[in-house]
Protein backbone atom coordinates (compact mmCIF):
# COMPACT_ATOMS: atom_id res chain seq x y z
CA UNK A 1 0.00 0.00 0.00
CA UNK A 2 1.11 3.61 -1.26
CA UNK A 3 1.81 6.04 1.71
CA UNK A 4 -0.76 8.30 -0.36
CA UNK A 5 -3.83 5.21 0.06
CA UNK A 6 -2.77 4.13 4.04
CA UNK A 7 -3.48 8.31 4.76
CA UNK A 8 -6.52 7.91 3.02
CA UNK A 9 -7.58 4.87 4.58
CA UNK A 10 -7.47 6.01 7.94
CA UNK A 11 -8.90 9.07 7.21
CA UNK A 12 -12.36 9.56 9.81
CA UNK A 13 -15.67 9.86 8.16
CA UNK A 14 -18.58 11.08 9.67
CA UNK A 15 -21.57 8.45 9.34
CA UNK A 16 -24.91 10.02 9.42
CA UNK A 17 -28.42 8.00 9.10
CA UNK A 18 -31.00 8.65 6.29
CA UNK A 19 -33.61 10.03 8.99
CA UNK A 20 -36.23 7.81 9.55
CA UNK A 21 -34.50 4.97 7.16
CA UNK A 22 -32.20 3.39 9.62
CA UNK A 23 -30.77 0.72 7.01
CA UNK A 24 -29.34 4.08 4.98
CA UNK A 25 -26.26 6.01 6.19
CA UNK A 26 -24.48 8.09 4.19
CA UNK A 27 -20.70 8.43 5.09
CA UNK A 28 -18.61 11.89 4.90
CA UNK A 29 -14.92 12.77 5.61
CA UNK A 30 -14.62 14.44 8.39
CA UNK A 31 -12.00 16.48 6.85
CA UNK A 32 -14.88 18.19 4.67
CA UNK A 33 -17.15 18.45 7.12
CA UNK A 34 -14.36 20.86 8.51
CA UNK A 35 -13.84 22.65 5.32
CA UNK A 36 -17.96 23.29 5.58
CA UNK A 37 -17.59 24.56 9.29
CA UNK A 38 -15.49 26.84 7.44
CA UNK A 39 -17.88 28.20 5.13
CA UNK A 40 -20.51 28.54 7.45
CA UNK A 41 -18.71 31.04 9.13
CA UNK A 42 -18.46 33.31 6.35
CA UNK A 43 -21.93 32.53 3.99
CA UNK A 44 -24.65 32.37 7.00
CA UNK A 45 -25.11 35.37 9.64
CA UNK A 46 -23.68 35.40 12.93
CA UNK A 47 -27.70 34.28 14.23
CA UNK A 48 -27.62 31.33 11.50
CA UNK A 49 -24.44 29.48 11.85
CA UNK A 50 -24.17 28.49 15.37
CA UNK A 51 -25.24 25.17 15.29
CA UNK A 52 -24.34 24.29 11.83
CA UNK A 53 -20.39 25.48 12.53
CA UNK A 54 -20.91 23.31 16.53
CA UNK A 55 -22.16 20.25 14.36
CA UNK A 56 -19.97 20.39 11.29
CA UNK A 57 -16.70 21.20 13.31
CA UNK A 58 -16.90 19.13 16.29
CA UNK A 59 -19.36 16.37 16.05
CA UNK A 60 -17.73 14.44 19.07
CA UNK A 61 -17.94 10.63 19.19
CA UNK A 62 -21.37 10.71 17.53
CA UNK A 63 -25.02 12.18 18.71
CA UNK A 64 -28.25 12.02 18.08
CA UNK A 65 -30.55 14.85 16.98
CA UNK A 66 -34.27 15.51 17.62
CA UNK A 67 -36.82 16.00 15.02
CA UNK A 68 -37.34 19.34 16.34
CA UNK A 69 -33.41 20.29 16.02
CA UNK A 70 -33.25 18.42 12.46
CA UNK A 71 -35.77 20.84 11.25
CA UNK A 72 -34.01 24.34 12.35
CA UNK A 73 -30.29 23.00 10.80
CA UNK A 74 -31.99 21.58 7.55
CA UNK A 75 -32.77 24.86 6.01
CA UNK A 76 -29.32 25.93 7.22
CA UNK A 77 -27.06 23.69 5.84
CA UNK A 78 -29.49 24.08 2.46
CA UNK A 79 -28.70 27.29 2.35
CA UNK A 80 -25.15 26.74 2.93
CA UNK A 81 -25.17 24.17 0.18
CA UNK A 82 -26.81 26.91 -2.68
CA UNK A 83 -24.21 29.66 -1.47
CA UNK A 84 -21.87 30.72 -4.27
CA UNK A 85 -18.68 30.23 -2.96
CA UNK A 86 -19.31 26.77 -1.36
CA UNK A 87 -17.43 24.55 -3.43
CA UNK A 88 -19.59 21.62 -5.55
CA UNK A 89 -17.93 18.54 -3.03
CA UNK A 90 -19.22 20.79 0.04
CA UNK A 91 -22.07 21.26 -1.33
CA UNK A 92 -23.13 17.98 -2.32
CA UNK A 93 -22.12 17.06 1.53
CA UNK A 94 -24.69 19.90 2.95
CA UNK A 95 -27.37 19.07 0.48
CA UNK A 96 -27.03 15.34 1.63
CA UNK A 97 -27.33 16.49 5.40
CA UNK A 98 -30.29 18.62 4.84
CA UNK A 99 -31.87 16.04 2.68
CA UNK A 100 -31.09 13.81 5.59
CA UNK A 101 -32.26 16.14 8.46
CA UNK A 102 -35.34 16.87 6.82
CA UNK A 103 -36.42 12.76 6.53
CA UNK A 104 -35.85 12.87 10.51
CA UNK A 105 -37.69 16.02 10.97
CA UNK A 106 -40.65 14.32 8.59
CA UNK A 107 -40.75 11.10 10.07
CA UNK A 108 -40.41 13.04 13.57
CA UNK A 109 -37.41 10.57 14.16
CA UNK A 110 -34.21 11.13 15.79
CA UNK A 111 -30.98 12.13 13.60
CA UNK A 112 -28.00 10.21 14.43
CA UNK A 113 -24.07 10.08 13.70
CA UNK A 114 -20.95 8.63 14.63
CA UNK A 115 -17.62 8.92 13.86
CA UNK A 116 -16.08 6.22 11.77
CA UNK A 117 -11.98 5.44 11.50
CA UNK A 118 -11.11 2.30 8.81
Amino acid sequence: MTRKHAIHAAEAHVVTSHGADFFGEDRHPLTSLTSLAGYAEGCLSQDERGPVVLLLSNPGEGGTMTPGQAAEIAPLLLKLARHRFVRPKESAIAHALAAAAKEAEAAAEPWQWRIETA
